[in-house]
């Protein structure tokens, strides 16, 4: 198999998109629980501090391992009043989704529903038509692993203006997008390469799984992930949309830079409709139900260990060397050298992370409420896993 690194355009991927950072105002004072930001994650401290010193509104944070659970935050959670972000805001967690769709997959798969080799055709016959694509040749393992081929319908320019940049944001951000729109979107361009040939990260892959996933349940994606994953781990904080616009409270607001034009502006986006994301990143969360999941994940409470070791068995990613993914997981190496397992989530307005150690017990998660780069993407993780001492003087 051979990797494609493709342009990732708009807020959404494994990172935040890079630009240029603005100061916004004086950052609130950092909030956290002393006991550990002393002895165990001021490292962590000072990379979310630093962050926020870089332009980005606010972060929240909490990490669990052998210490406890240790909650913090940086910066401010409203830049108009002020307010500092909260411990416990909820967030869009983005690409983050695209795990628990993929537990969900391989849930029905170990029940006998489908098969990771079924076609897309087998289950959604004739969606995947014209301009090459094929969903007889794709099967549900590559849609999860992104090796279909399939275009990311978030490199489509024409959806980018309409609905992720600029005006066309601000005009179109309440409106209710059904997925059979971004399908349409992908498919109006030709695969990027022969099925299971290459890895290229495309939403619309994740689009479709939703897609097979209440075509072999026969309820909602959404009824799934809530009967198979929210109330049996008792995630109280975490939801789908739906169609609604709004942020359940507590929430800090969301910020994006959505004009090339002018790098400096910085519009107030928390508000918009939950099924522009849909399966591939419309899940609300917390850090702490963040953190519960991927423990539990990883520690075998939701999948059977064929299950698990077929979303652990990964491909390096194109031009991450430290990175590689699975079956809607990430495999991160870290730089003194233990490798975790999660996802990066990206949303207009918001940047999140969330990872956990191969056994469960060392787990971090957090969200910025901007949408920018301030500094290396990894920074905040790498603290966390690989401490530095704070400067002396």
């Amino acid at each position: 198999m051979t990797l494609r690194k493709t342009a990732r355009t708009g807020a959404v991927g494994l990172a935040a998109t890079a630009m240029v950072a603005a100061a916004f105002a004086v950052p609130a004072p950092a909030s956290s629980d002393a006991a550990h930001t002393t002895v165990g994650h001021g490292a962590t401290q000072r990379a979310m501090d630093a962050e926020v010193e870089g332009g980005i509104p606010g972060i929240t944070a909490q990490v669990r391992d052998s210490g406890g659970v240790w909650t913090s935050t940086s910066g401010v959670g409203d830049l108009t009043t002020g307010a500092p972000r909260g411990k416990n805001d909820r967030f869009r967690i983005g690409s983050i989704t695209k795990t628990f769709v993929a537990t969900v997959l391989l849930q029905m798969e170990a029940e006998g529903r489908l098969g990771l080799d079924d076609t897309v055709e087998c289950h959604l016959p004739g969606l995947v038509r014209g301009n090459g694509n094929d969903g007889r040749r794709i099967t549900v393992r590559q849609l999860l692993h992104h090796t279909s081929g399939l275009y990311d319908y978030l490199a489509d320019e024409d959806y980018l203006d309409t609905y992720m940049r600029g005006e066309g944001f601000l005009r179109h951000r309440y409106d209710t997008l059904p997925p059979w729109k971004q399908v349409k979107a992908a498919l109006s361009h030709q695969p990027l390469f022969t099925p299971g040939a290459e890895l290229s990260y495309s939403n619309t892959n994740y689009v479709l799984a939703a897609l097979i996933i209440e075509k072999a349940g026969g309820r909602t994606y959404e009824a799934e992930v809530r009967d198979r994953i929210i109330e049996p781990l008792g995630l109280r904080n975490t939801s789908n949309p739906g169609n609604s616009v709004h942020l359940p409270r507590p929430s800090s607001r969301s910020y994006a830079k959505l004009f090339a034009s002018d790098p400096e502006r910085v519009d107030d986006v928390t508000a918009m409709n939950g099924s522009q994301g849909w399966a591939d990143g419309d899940i609300i969360s917390t850090t702490g139900d963040l953190n519960r999941f991927y423990s539990s994940l990883l520690r075998g409470e939701l999948l059977p260990p064929e299950q698990l070791k077929a979303m652990k068995t990964t491909t390096p990613a194109p031009g991450r060397p430290n990175v590689s993914y699975g079956l809607g997981l990430t495999r991160f190496r870290t730089s003194c050298g233990p490798a975790v397992w999660g996802h990066g989530g990206g949303m207009v307005g918001s940047s999140s992370l969330a990872v956990t150690t191969e056994d469960g017990l060392h787990q971090l998660a957090y969200n910025r409420n901007g949408d920018w780069s301030a500094g290396p993407a990894d920074r905040i993780m790498e603290a966390e896993y690989c401490p530095t001492p704070a400067p002396s003087g």
